[in-house]
């Protein structure tokens, strides 16, 4: 087995999903080195490299000794862990600590790195009695705030480590090691302050959580403004006047933009035809469907679906390596 076998399922169940109700899959990471896995630590990938393969949607499952970091740099996407929904956008850091279920539903635009680690190289255990520590122990996003140096920080160390674990250059345990450490505690420190910003924040916060949740899951059955602001209790003026100030979209703006998600990733991995994709994303109107895309994108579901499978093509065939910033 060579270093390109990175997830491997122990039961080798690895293509079966996960039923409702079913033991979450637990996947070991197998060594570039040693079969074992004795000698490795570490393994570092681009997010689409996995993502793509499996239509941008990584179904849930846990890894009992590593921790992971996502580094989003750019698309967006829902991190599912043990069942709750968290929406993330670049630039953010997803951290999951070991044993804890997780999964991940991707844009086709997705971009950014996968870092998979043993918990045993963190230099604070997840669970001790400290902020780092505490940190550590929960599967969490955390947004980077831009052009800080904190922020800054944090991008060039992880991509840092995309660079060392590429080259494989005398010295690179050391730096991966300082490298995920330092951004991890950075990340942290960010994360405190952003909880201490939460205790404070308004109940339109919450509303706006609430609203993303609730689309997740409602976004293909067409629903109307006031189904969203009927189940938070608000009227819908009032909820696409929240939404506006918090997020500069309004209620159908933020639908549309997820509508059109989720038909880009129907396009892109399903073979069926834009009529039949139409139908399985509630429209019952095809043509109506091939108007609202090429209103929201400015082109049509299959030259978008042409144009995008060309692009990806092209990534796939280029060589292996760390993509400069």
């Amino acid at each position: 087995m060579d270093g390109s076998c990175l997830l491997l399922h122990k039961s080798n169940m690895m293509k079966r999903k996960t039923q409702a109700g079913s033991p979450i899959p637990t996947y070991e990471l197998y060594g570039e080195d040693d079969p074992s896995g004795s000698r490795f630590w570490v393994h570092c990938e681009t997010i689409p490299a996995r993502s793509a393969l499996h239509h941008w949607e990584i179904g849930l499952h846990r890894h009992e000794r590593y921790f992971q970091i996502l580094l989003v740099t750019g698309g967006s996407g829902d991190a599912i862990f043990d069942g709750e929904i968290v929406r993330f956008e670049p630039v953010s850091l997803v951290t999951v600590p070991p044993a804890v279920g997780h999964g991940f539903r991707f844009s086709p635009d997705i971009d950014g790195y996968v870092f998979t680690f043993l918990a045993s190289r963190l230099p604070v255990r997840p669970g001790e009695p400290s902020a780092f520590g505490h940190f550590l122990s929960s599967p969490r996003v955390t947004r980077l705030p831009q052009e800080t140096v904190e922020g800054e920080l944090i991008l060039d160390h992880l991509l840092r480590v995309a660079t060392e674990w590429e080259g494989r250059l005398t010295g690179r345990t050391v730096l991966m090691e300082t490298g995920l450490a330092a951004s991890l505690a950075l990340t942290a420190r960010i994360a405190a302050q952003d909880q201490t910003e939460t205790e404070r924040t308004d109940e339109n916060d919450r509303r706006i959580e609430a609203f993303s949740a609730l689309l997740h899951r409602e976004v293909r059955n067409h629903r109307p403004a006031s189904f969203y602001a009927s189940a938070l209790g608000i009227t819908p003026t009032h909820l696409n006047r929240v939404l506006k100030a918090k997020t500069g979209l309004g209620t159908r703006d933020l639908v549309a933009r997820r509508l059109i998600e989720e038909a880009q990733r129907e396009l892109l991995f399903t073979p069926g035809s834009v009529k039949q994709i139409a139908f399985r994303l509630g429209f019952s109107d095809p043509a109506y469907f091939s108007r609202f895309f090429t209103r929201q994108t400015g082109i049509t579901p299959g030259a978008w679906r042409q144009q995008e499978q060309i692009r990806l093509g092209s990534r796939n065939e280029e060589p292996g390596g760390v993509r400069e910033r």
